[in-house]
C-alpha cells in the first residue's frame, strides 16, 4: 500500500451498521470501495445505509473536505474482493462466521493481501487458524459510528508479520485513524472493560432497581460516561452485544460476562436496539 493510498481499492465485507460505517469512512477518504453481503436486502439497503452515514459524517465536519469521494460497488460474492489492497471483515461476532468469511477471504486475494477482522472480541490468534497465510491477519475494532471515532483498537496476532503490522497503521492514518496496538486475548480492552460494565447495568434494570434513563443519567452525570451504558448498548447493536457477551463468557469463564436474561430477551424479541428502532429506548428514525 502506497503512503498517498487514497486510491487504493479495499474491499469490506458485510453491510450491516458496522460495516456501512467503516465503507463510508473509506470512501469519504476517496478509496473506491467494494462492499460486499451474501443477502440480497442488505445489499439493496446498503447503498442509501453508506449514504446516511456520509451525510452524517459530513454534517458533523468527520471526513475531509478537499478530498473527492470514491466510487462504491455493492457485489454478493466474496471473489469480488479480489484485487483489493486490503479487505476489512465486518460480519457478525460469531467466530466461526468470521472464520469463515476470512478464509474465503484469502482465497478470493492471495498471500500478501492484508485481511483486516473487524472484531470486538474474538481473539486473532484464533481466527489465525482459519487463513492460510495468518501473517497477513491483524484485527481491527472500530468503534461505532466508525466515521466518527477517529481511535481505534488494533490486535496482532502471534503470527502477524512485519508487513502485516505497518500496512495496517498505513491504511489506517489514511483514514485519519488513529490505531493504538493491545494485547490479543478476548474482549481485548475496551470490550473487555466496557461489555462488563454494561451487562451489569442491564442487570440492574432487570432487577427492577433502575430504570434505563436513570441508570445513563447517573453514568453519564456522575462517572462521566459520555452517553450511559444502556444508550452505549443501543448503539452497539443488542444482538452484537451478546454475541460479544457469549465469546468473552466461553473464552474466559467469567460469569460476570453472561449475558444478562433480560438482554437476551430483547433480542428474542427483535428489540435490537438503534437499528431495528428500539432497544432499551425508542428511536423513531431507524435505518432499515
Amino acid at each position: 500500500m502506497s503512503d498517498n493510498n487514497s486510491d487504493e481499492p479495499l474491499a469490506v465485507v458485510g453491510a450491516g451498521v458496522m460495516g456501512t460505517a467503516v465503507a463510508a469512512l473509506a470512501v469519504g477518504y476517496g478509496h473506491p470501495v467494494t462492499l460486499i453481503d451474501s443477502s440480497l436486502r442488505a445489499r439493496e439497503d446498503a447503498p442509501d445505509r453508506v449514504r446516511f452515514h456520509l451525510r452524517t459524517a459530513r454534517m458533523m465536519n468527520a471526513l475531509p473536505e478537499d478530498r473527492p469521494m470514491g466510487p462504491l460497488t455493492v457485489a454478493g460474492t466474496q471473489d469480488a474482493a479480489a484485487g483489493a489492497s486490503a479487505v476489512i471483515e465486518a460480519v457478525t461476532e460469531d467466530p466461526k462466521e468470521k472464520a469463515a468469511v476470512l478464509a474465503g477471504l484469502a482465497a478470493a486475494t492471495g498471500p500478501g493481501t492484508l485481511l483486516v477482522s473487524n472484531t470486538s472480541g474474538v481473539p486473532i490468534a484464533e481466527l489465525g487458524d482459519a487463513v492460510p497465510h495468518p501473517e497477513d491477519l491483524v484485527g481491527v475494532h472500530f468503534m461505532n459510528p466508525a466515521y466518527l471515532i477517529p481511535t481505534v483498537e488494533v490486535i496482532f496476532g502471534p503470527r502477524t508479520g512485519d508487513a502485516a503490522a505497518t500496512t495496517v497503521h498505513t491504511l489506517l492514518a489514511g483514514l485519519g485513524r488513529r490505531g493504538i496496538v493491545v494485547g490479543d486475548g478476548p474482549g481485548f480492552v475496551t470490550s473487555r472493560l466496557l461489555h462488563r460494565m454494561i451487562n451489569d447495568a442491564i442487570e440492574l434494570v432487570r432487577e427492577g432497581r433502575a430504570t434505563p434513563e436513570t441508570v445513563d443519567a447517573l453514568m453519564r452525570d456522575c462517572i462521566g460516561h459520555r452517553t450511559g451504558p444502556l444508550a452505549t448498548a443501543d448503539l452497539i447493536g443488542l444482538d452484537n452485544l451478546a454475541d460479544s457477551l457469549r465469546v468473552l463468557h466461553d473464552r474466559t469463564g467469567d460469569a460476570a460476562f453472561r449475558p444478562s436474561e433480560l438482554l437476551l430477551a430483547k433480542v428474542g424479541q427483535g428489540h435490537l436496539g438503534r437499528k431495528s428502532g428500539r432497544g432499551f429506548y425508542d428511536y423513531e428514525e431507524a435505518i432499515r
